[in-house]
């Protein structure tokens, strides 16, 4: 074989490995750009609430290792030094405990209220409503050392506008179960 068909045959394995090396470019960038959104998505669905399951009133629902049940939705009245058109609302839950290690499996626990048009209100500190009974917050729960077994009496206290009373349904969201959250319905649901 003389030079000249060695160089040829190079130069044709090159176009070759060219053309395949141009392929795969092809294939790897798609698939490195949905690796790398992946984590971005991971994060956002990881962070929301996003998908709501619905309980019916006076029902129990095995969530975050336990079972909740909505057991009270109601406003206190005659309160003063509040905003105007503003109430305050009291949602009380009964969780019985199923797995003891509430501070991985109810981590970042939120208890909201959702109303018809998707508007949310967080626990308020404004309003601060002596009880008799013991009761916890979601966050003060996590940490109360509580087993198996054990029933817990949770409350949560909201300041929402009067207009949104109507319509405003208690909801309970965990990080372990996110995107999934708790959505309650009330009795004349």
């Amino acid at each position: 074989m003389t030079a000249e068909v060695l160089d040829q045959e190079r130069r044709v394995g090159e176009r070759k490995w060219r053309r395949r090396s141009l392929w795969s470019l092809v294939l790897l960038i798609p698939l490195a750009l949905g690796v790398e959104a992946y984590d971005s998505v991971k994060a956002l669905l990881g962070d929301n609430d996003l998908f709501a399951r619905r309980v019916a009133w006076g029902q129990s629902t095995h969530f975050g290792g336990s079972d909740w049940k909505l057991t009270d939705l109601r406003g206190a009245f005659g309160m003063s030094n509040l905003p105007p058109d503003s109430v305050p609302v009291l949602a009380d839950f009964q969780v019985k405990v199923g797995d003891p290690d509430l501070q991985h499996l109810w981590l970042g626990c939120k208890v909201m209220l959702i109303d018809k048009d998707g508007r949310r209100w967080s626990p308020t500190s404004i309003v601060s409503l002596k009880t008799t009974d013991k009761v916890e917050t979601c966050v003060s729960a996590i940490f109360s050392g509580a087993k198996s077994g054990d029933t817990l009496n949770l409350r949560e206290t909201f300041l929402v506008p009067k207009e949104a009373t109507k319509s405003i349904r208690p909801a309970v969201s965990v990080a372990g179960e996110r995107p999934r959250f708790l959505l309650f319905q009330l009795e004349k649901d």
